[in-house]
């Protein structure tokens, strides 16, 4: 499989062409300035950015079982790497793949850690493109961690509520209460899914990773 030279946005992103005797798929990593919206129930303002995959694709098909299992082994993979890494010792970075999509989620000390978790992910034959968003922090407590697992329990829920979203066709990542929405959708789901997500109460960011289909 063909890989291109990595391409510089506002996200340190690859860009990864994959083609085939029956399908081709583009995938291009882009990165828009961010923009206020508001609550319609409580007024609240949230900001909402896009690292978003897109996808030319000629098939409408979501994760084949065989991409699910390498998502899922991915994660396991670089989750291990990362805590054996003696240079990420003291950090928290958390993984979550999807349709070879790796976002990268959590603290680190320096921006060296942040580079090498990055590098590592890249370095999977099983990724795509990486999605950095680690912070330079100190570890989140666990009442920090607590409040994300019921924001996301929280917006996972407002999405199976929503008639306009596939529910199961997203996946939900929140820290410090900035929620992260990945998967394939179309262009109309992913409106909907944040509409759906700026419902959540503790909601401060949405972040859209997504991967469009048509």
């Amino acid at each position: 499989m063909p890989n291109s030279g990595l391409m510089k946005n506002s996200y340190p992103i690859a860009k990864h062409l994959a083609s085939g005797s029956r399908k081709l798929r583009l995938l291009l990593m882009s990165l828009t300035a961010l923009f206020c919206v508001e609550f319609l129930a409580a007024c609240v303002p949230v900001l909402v950015a896009t690292a978003t995959v897109t996808a030319i694709n000629v098939a409408t098909d979501r994760r084949t079982l065989g991409r699910n299992i390498d998502d899922n082994t991915l994660e396991l993979e670089l989750r291990k790497d990362y805590r054996l890494s003696a240079e990420l010792q003291g950090t928290n970075v958390s993984v979550t793949a999807n349709n070879g999509v790796v976002l990268l989620t959590g603290e680190v000390v320096s921006d060296q850690q942040r580079k090498l978790a990055e590098q590592m992910a890249e370095s999977r034959t099983r990724t795509i493109t990486v999605v950095n968003e680690l912070q330079l922090a100190g570890a989140t407590g666990l009442g920090s961690r607590t409040n994300d697992s019921f924001i996301t329990t929280k917006v996972k829920t407002a999405l199976v509520q929503s008639k306009a979203v596939k529910a199961n066709a997203i996946k939900v990542v929140t820290e410090g209460g900035r929620v992260y929405l990945l998967g394939l959708v179309t262009r109309s789901e992913a409106d909907s899914a944040v509409a759906a997500a700026q419902t959540v109460s503790g909601v401060t960011h949405i972040v859209k990773v997504f991967e469009y289909i048509k």
